[in-house]
C-alpha cells in the first residue's frame, strides 16, 4: 500500500547521520577533507546518473514557511529509497529531516534520541531513553520549539533537562529540524529553532484503498528494551480517521563494565483522530494521551531512586479552506489545548517514597495563516501568507520547587513573502510583531545570591513584564548547474525571556539545583548569517551550512559554585545542591554543519556508496570565556549497500574532546561510536499476510563499547550513555 503523506508532501524514506569533528587547524584541515571529498563525487556526477536506475525525488517539508503549494494529501505520495540521504533544496534555510522508515529502523524512545547524531544537533540525555530534549546549534530549552501537527507539545520539558517531552517518535510520519528565519513562523521562543513531529493524527486524506498502516515491534540489548507501536488511516466517502498506540519499557541499561543504575523507563499512549475532507478542503479534531514513568540516573537522584510521572492529555484541531475565486488562495488553522502533571518522587528517610514537587501546566495555542494568490509584479511572481497566532501558558508547582505559578500570555502577527524573481533566484522576506506578558511572584535575592546577615529569605513581590519582541528576516535562494541550490540569509530576531528565567527562586528536587532568575532580565537579540548549498537529487547529495550569531543580551543558566539548601537562609552552607542563577552577557555563537552521500558504483537495482558528515559549533561569551555545555566537534563517515531490498551499513562518528568549556563546567572526554546496520524489505501478497510490506533490521550500537558521556548535558561526569547494544526491529505495513 502506498505511503502517507502530510499535508499533501510525499514522506521520503532517510538515513540515520552520524557526525563529528576536530578542533582548531585540525578542524579546518578536516572540514576541507570532507568537502573535498564530496565535491570529488560531484565530478562523477554524470557518469553514475547514466547508469542510475533509482530516481531519488525532490525532498518537500511541511514546516519551515506558511507559503505552500499544492492541495491537501492523498497519501500517495512516493518513498525515497530506504538509507538515501534526504535534502530539501527548497527552503531558504536548512532542514534536517528524519522520515518514517528512518524512525521504523532506528526506533528511538524520545525527540533526542532521533537526533542525537545529526549534524548542528545534539540533545541532553539526562535520563537517556526517557528525558533527551533536542540541542541545536548548542542551544536548548527556551530557544528550541517543540512541536507537533505545528502546535506547542505543551509539556514543562523546558524547564529542566530531567522533564520529558510527551511526544513518541515512533508514530510519527516524519521529523523535521528547522533553522534560520522559518522559525519566524512560530515565535521567538524558536530563535534556536525548532523541532516539528509530524503525524496524521488530525487525518489529511483518505486512504486511495480506504486503509492503510503500520506496525512495529523490537528489542534492545542493552537495556532489555521492549516496543511497540501501530498507526492505521481509514476513511470513505468524505470523512477519515486515525488511531494509533505505542508502548515502551527498558531496564537500566548496561555500560562499559557494569550498569547504569535507576535508568529504568516506561512509556504508553495513544491517539484518535476524525476529519471531514472535501474538494475544497477538511476540517478534523484529534485527542492523544501520554503516559511515563522513568528513573533518574547519577549523584543524589539515583541514590534517592528518583522517579517521574508524567502524564498528558491534548486535543488537536486544524483544517484548510481553499475558496473558489477572490484574492486568497488559502485559509489554514491549527488549534490545540493540552493538560500535563508529573511529580518528582524520592525515596524518602521512612523508606516510602514521597513526592518531593509537582509540576502542572496548561496550555492553549491557536494559529491561522491566510495564503494570498500569486501577484505578477515586473520583477517577478509575488507570493506570501500573513498570519496570527496567540499562546497561553499557566504554569504551576507544588512542593519543593523552585517556581511558582506563572502566567504566560503572548499574541503575535507575522508576514512572509517570497519573490520569483526567474532564472532560478528566489527571495523572501518575513516579519514578526509580538506582545508577551509574564505574571508570576518575583524574588529579589541579594547581588552575590548568598545569605547576608540577618536575612533569611528574599523579598518576594508581584510582579508583571511586558515584552514586544520585533524580529525580521530576509533570505535568496538561486539554483546552480548540475542541480545545486545556493541559500544565504540574515536575520534580527527579539526573544522575551521566559517565565523560569525571570521568577525561578528555589530548588528543583530531581536535577539537585536552587534555581534563581532574574525578575529584570531584558530582551535578547541575536543578529545572524547563514549560507548553505544543497543538493537532493542523483547520486550525490549534499548539505553544507556555515552560520555565525551575534548574541546580545544572551540569557544564561550558569552555575556560583555556591551550593545550596533546601530554603534561602541555608544556601551556600554545603549542602547537595548546585546553585543556578539566570544572568545576560553577550555572546557569539559561530560554526558549520555538512552531510553527504555518493552513490559510487551500481550493484543490482541499488549502489555501493560512501558518505561523511561533520558538524561544529563554537560560542563564547566577550569577556572570552566560553558558554558551557556546548556539543564538541563532530566528525563521521562509512559506506552503505542499497541494492534488491537489502541494506546495509557501516560508518564510524568521532566526538573530539571538549576542552572549551565554561566556568564551574570540566572537560569532556571524546568517543568513538562505531555502528552497522542489515536490514531487509520485501513486499507481501495483503491476501495472504494482510500485509503489503514487511521489513526486518538488525542494528548495531557503540560496537567498541566506548565510555561516551555527553558534552552537553549537565549529567557528564554522573552518567555514561549506553554501552554496546543490539537492536532488532520488525515492520509491516498494510
Amino acid at each position: 500500500m502506498s505511503e502517507p503523506c502530510v499535508d499533501g508532501l510525499a514522506e521520503p524514506s532517510g538515513y540515520p547521520s552520524p557526525g563529528p569533528s576536530p578542533g582548531g587547524q585540525q578542524g579546518a584541515r578536516t572540514l576541507l577533507l570532507v568537502s573535498s571529498i564530496l565535491a570529488a563525487g560531484a565530478l562523477g556526477t554524470n557518469r553514475v546518473a547514466a547508469q542510475e536506475t533509482i530516481a531519488l525525488d525532490e525532498i518537500s517539508v511541511t514546516s519551515p514557511s506558511p507559503i505552500q503549494q499544492g492541495r491537501a494529501g492523498d497519501g500517495t505520495g512516493a518513498r525515497v529509497p530506504i538509507g538515501s540521504l534526504p535534502v530539501a533544496t527548497d527552503t531558504f534555510s536548512p532542514v534536517t529531516i528524519v522520515t518514517q522508515d528512518q524512525i521504523v529502523r532506528d526506533q528511538p524512545r524520545t525527540l533526542g534520541d532521533a537526533l542525537f547524531d545529526r549534524p548542528g544537533i545534539s540533545s541532553t540525555t539526562y535520563a537517556p531513553g526517557a528525558a533527551s530534549r533536542p540541542i541545536i546549534r548548542g542551544l536548548d530549552n527556551a530557544r528550541v520549539r517543540i512541536q507537533e501537527n505545528g502546535i506547542s507539545n505543551g509539556g514543562v520539558t523546558d524547564l529542566g533537562e530531567d522533564h520529558a517531552i510527551p511526544i513518541n517518535p515512533l508514530v510519527a510520519n516524519r521529523l523535521e529540524v528547522i533553522r534560520g528565519p522559518a522559525t519566524l513562523r512560530y515565535g521567538s521562543g524558536a530563535i534556536g529553532g525548532v523541532v516539528s513531529a509530524d503525524n496524521n493524527r488530525v487525518p489529511t486524506f483518505i486512504p486511495p484503498n480506504g486503509v492503510q498502516g503500520l506496525v512495529t515491534t523490537g528489542y534492545s540489548s542493552v537495556d532489555n528494551g521492549r516496543l511497540g507501536a501501530a498507526t492505521v488511516d481509514a476513511g470513505a466517502d468524505g470523512f477519515a480517521i486515525h488511531a494509533d498506540g505505542f508502548r515502551t519499557a527498558t531496564d537500566s541499561y548496561a555500560i562499559p563494565g557494569g550498569v547504569q543504575p535507576n535508568s529504568a523507563t516506561e512509556t504508553q499512549g495513544g491517539a484518535f483522530g476524525i476529519s471531514a475532507i472535501g474538494e475544497r478542503g477538511f476540517i478534523g479534531i484529534s485527542y492523544d494521551r501520554f503516559d511515563a514513568r522513568y528513573q533518574i540516573p547519577g549523584g543524589a537522584a539515583a541514590e534517592e531512586r528518583a522517579f517521574l510521572n508524567p502524564r498528558q492529555d491534548r486535543v488537536l484541531s486544524k483544517g484548510e479552506y481553499r475558496p473558489l475565486d477572490g484574492p486568497i488562495e488559502v485559509i489554514r488553522y491549527w488549534a490545540g489545548y493540552s493538560v500535563f502533571r508529573h511529580d518528582e518522587n524520592v525515596l524518602g528517610q521512612t523508606g516510602q517514597f514521597e513526592v518531593g514537587a509537582i509540576f502542572k501546566n496548561r496550555e492553549g495555542e491557536a494559529r491561522i495563516e491566510a495564503q494570498h494568490v500569486p501577484i505578477r509584479t515586473d520583477f517577478g511572481v509575488l507570493t506570501g501568507a500573513l498570519g496570527v497566532q496567540v499562546n497561553r501558558r499557566i504554569t504551576n508547582t507544588l512542593g519543593e520547587s523552585f517556581l511558582p505559578q506563572t502566567d504566560s500570555r503572548a499574541q503575535a502577527v507575522f508576514l512572509f513573502e517570497e519573490l520569483a524573481i526567474g532564472n532560478g533566484l528566489r527571495l523572501q522576506a518575513a516579519g514578526r510583531i509580538e506582545s508577551d506578558r509574564v505574571n508570576s511572584i518575583a524574588a529579589q535575592f541579594p547581588s552575590a545570591y548568598l545569605p547576608e546577615p540577618g536575612a533569611s529569605e528574599p523579598l518576594r513581590f508581584g510582579l508583571t513584564r511586558r515584552f514586544a519582541p520585533k524580529s525580521a528576516s530576509f533570505g535568496a535562494l538561486q539554483d546552480l548547474p548540475l542541480d545545486f541550490v545556493a541559500s544565504v540569509t540574515g536575520s534580527y530576531v527579539e526573544r522575551a525571556p521566559t517565565g523560569y528565567e525571570l521568577y525561578s527562586q528555589g530548588p528543583h528536587e530531581a536535577t539537585n539545583t536552587f534555581e534563581i532568575g532574574n525578575p529584570f532580565l531584558q530582551l535578547e537579540r541575536a543578529r545572524t548569517v547563514e549560507m548553505s548549498i544543497r543538493r537532493g537529487v542523483g547520486p550525490l547529495r549534499l548539505d553544507a551550512t556555515g552560520f555565525f550569531t551575534r548574541y546580545t543580551g544572551f540569557i544564561a543558566k550558569r552555575e556560583t559554585g555556591a551550593l545550596c539548601g533546601e530554603t534561602f537562609d541555608t544556601c551556600g552552607i554545603g549542602t547537595a545542591d548546585r546553585q543556578i542563577v539566570y544572568t545576560q552577557q553577550n555572546a557569539v555563537f559561530y560554526g558549520a554543519e555538512i552531510i553527504g552521500q555518493y552513490d559510487a558504483i551500481p550493484v543490482g537495482n541499488g549502489f555501493l556508496g560512501i558518505e561523511g558528515q561533520f558538524d561544529a559549533t563554537r560560542a563564547k561569551f566577550d569577556d572570552n570565556t566560553n558558554v558551557p555545555r556546548i556539543p564538541p566537534y563532530r566528525l563521521g563517515g562509512g559506506v552503505y549497500l542499497r541494492a534488491d531490498g537489502w541494506f546495509a551499513r557501516v560508518n564510524l562518528l568521532h566526538a573530539f574532546e571538549q576542552n572549551r568549556f565554561g566556568t564551574f563546567d570540566t572537560p569532556t572526554p571524546g568517543y568513538n561510536d562505531l555502528r552497522a546496520e542489515l536490514s531487509y524489505t520485501a513486499p507481501l501478497d495483503p491476501a495472504v499476510y494482510g500485509a503489503n510490506e514487511i521489513t526486518f533490521s538488525l542494528q548495531g550500537r557503540n560496537l567498541l563499547n566506548d565510555d561516551i558521556r555527553n558534552a552537553a548535558s549537565f549529567k557528564k561526569n554522573e552518567i555514561l550513555l549506553p554501552g554496546r547494544n543490539i537492536r532488532a526491529a520488525l515492520t509491516m505495513r498494510f
